[in-house]
């Protein structure tokens, strides 16, 4: 992917995780509850927080696939490292889900 695709990707998925909390500070015209936005912006954090996760465990796991292939006697090793980042990844994305469903009651 180049350059512009990346900041491309980026922007965009910023703005759709900015989006709701930037309605939240609108006036309420359309009828839409804060409460909807708030679910909303939840939802849409929940949802980028596991594909995060997902898409950085799978490149752990990628990786570690093509070392052990490479160097078979280190196997041992490289498959404990992967566990370890994977746990660590795991914890973070856990937490970020717990952020995000605290801000559906805030």
């Amino acid at each position: 992917m180049n350059q512009f695709a990346k900041i491309a990707v980026i922007c965009f998925v910023l703005f759709v995780a900015f989006a709701p909390v930037t309605a939240l500070a609108a006036d309420d015209a359309g009828g839409a509850s804060k409460a909807s936005y708030g679910l909303a912006a939840a939802a849409i954090g929940a949802g980028l927080v596991i594909f995060g996760g997902a898409y950085g465990i799978g490149r752990i796991g990628s990786a570690a696939v093509e070392s052990m292939a490479r160097q078979p006697e280190l196997a041992g090793g490289i498959q404990t490292a992967m566990i370890i980042a994977a746990a660590l990844i795991e914890g973070v994305t856990f937490f970020a889900l717990i952020i995000c469903i605290l801000c559906i009651f805030m």
